[in-house]
């Protein structure tokens, strides 16, 4: 993709950052909902379904007109019809594979694969789009992790772990689009933290989770309250 992957985005290696080599809020948004779309249609669209099973900012590439496509299906599952409807299936844990960080922490203990899977790997990836902190930062050891460290800046420090690059894209000194943005934003991050629950069960569906992402967008777009 000429645009390369959104890992290339989040994550620049140049020494100064600019409009050109950064993301701003409208784009990413746009991004999570191209993606959030894609993973829908493999759970609920696709027959038989398909489980992503590595969902990471690398795997997700950025074309010209800056969309988002899902790629690198190599360590993908194809599911049975019953799975779509439990949510799980049979297919053996013997070589699923998945990114550290990125990777349903049920893996570790279950013997199927299922599509909460890659629900728990869009919502890391979502607070990672939106703080600019990869789940592998060092600042993350002990009980500390992504998660954590998104969840507790709910409600009142969103503008403390947003990604400080988004800023570069706006007019921070007006208080009208700064309080849209940050509404914005704790909207997003909450929906992450819902995706990347550590039991499978409390975490949101991707179809009301699309759903809700198109609609934070829309409202940002239109510069209302979501």
């Amino acid at each position: 993709m000429l645009n390369g992957s959104l890992h290339s985005w989040l994550h620049n290696k140049s020494d100064m950052t600019t409009l050109n080599n950064t993301l701003s809020l409208a784009q990413r948004l746009d991004i999570a909902v191209d993606i959030m779309d894609a993973l829908d249609y493999l759970h609920n669209h696709c027959q038989p379904p398909i489980a992503h099973c590595d969902l990471k900012p690398s795997n997700i590439l950025i074309a010209e007109d800056m969309s988002a496509r899902v790629g690198d299906f190599g360590i993908s599952r194809i599911l049975t019809e019953s799975a779509s409807r439990t949510l799980q299936n049979s297919n053996s844990t013997i070589g699923i594979r998945g990114s550290i960080g990125y990777v349903a922490p049920e893996y570790s203990e279950v013997s199927s694969i299922t599509t909460l899977g890659d629900v728990y790997s869009l919502g890391i990836l979502l607070l990672e789009m939106f703080t600019g902190k990869s789940p592998t930062d060092a600042m993350f050891t002990g009980s500390l992790d992504l998660h954590k460290y998104s969840e507790d800046a709910l409600p009142h420090k969103i503008r403390e772990i947003a990604d400080t690059t988004m800023w570069l894209h706006t007019d921070t000194y007006d208080d009208s689009i700064r309080n849209r943005t940050e509404n914005c934003l704790s909207h997003v991050i909450s929906l992450g933290i819902s995706c990347s629950r550590k039991q499978p069960r409390e975490r949101t569906l991707i179809q009301e989770a699309a759903t809700k992402m198109h609609a934070i967008r829309d409202s940002y777009q239109s510069g209302g309250r979501t």
